[in-house]
């Protein structure tokens, strides 16, 4: 896999987090930069921590699916993608304010925005990638996206919100379908 794909992938990967530290941003009555790189920090070392797991896990089975390891790798990251678009457009009520800076919020929201990351590592070693590279490079752009985010949420709301986990959805299966005509 080639560096390009690998940065889109951790754009892609990037979005959910981007997506939540814009919701950090709103609902903070006061922007802090201390919150805001606390935040960044989570969000990006959870990004590039997952994917090392995934690749560990990965790592066992990639002999038993070698011959269609990348049909396993498109559905993959078609399924993460699908699922960030579905979850941009669903309608969801009763969203409260939470403090995003709160460690238990943070250890929660650094999980669930890095479980794609973990799928993503599980593909990785399917297609015999050193783990090094990517997360260096997933890990980056998580947390200057993160961080950007609580700054962009603090100033300017939900209006990119929805917007940006859909790219991030889009980005996932393009990759995914990459990688598909690669190996036929």
């Amino acid at each position: 896999m080639d560096i390009v794909s690998i940065i889109f992938i951790a754009f892609g990967l990037a979005m959910d987090a981007f997506a939540v530290s814009i919701s950090g941003g709103l609902a903070m009555k006061q922007l802090k930069i201390g919150k805001a790189l606390k935040i960044a920090v989570f969000f990006g070392s959870f990004q590039a921590i997952m994917p090392v797991l995934g690749w560990l896990v990965g790592l066992n089975f990639r002999n038993l699916i070698a011959s269609f390891d990348h049909w396993v790798v498109f559905g993959i990251l078609s399924f993460i993608g699908g699922k960030m678009i579905y979850d941009a457009v669903k309608i969801e009520s009763n969203k409260d304010k939470i403090d995003h800076a709160a460690m238990y919020v943070l250890l929660m929201l650094s999980v669930a925005t890095s479980i794609d990351a973990l799928a993503v590592g599980v593909s990785f070693a399917f297609l015999n990638i050193s783990i090094i590279t990517p997360i260096i490079i997933i890990g980056i752009i998580t947390f200057f996206l993160s961080f950007l985010g609580v700054f962009i949420g603090h100033r300017l709301g939900h209006f990119f919100e929805k917007k940006i986990e859909i790219v991030g959805g889009l980005i996932l299966i393009g990759i995914g379908i990459k990688i598909l005509i690669e190996h036929l």
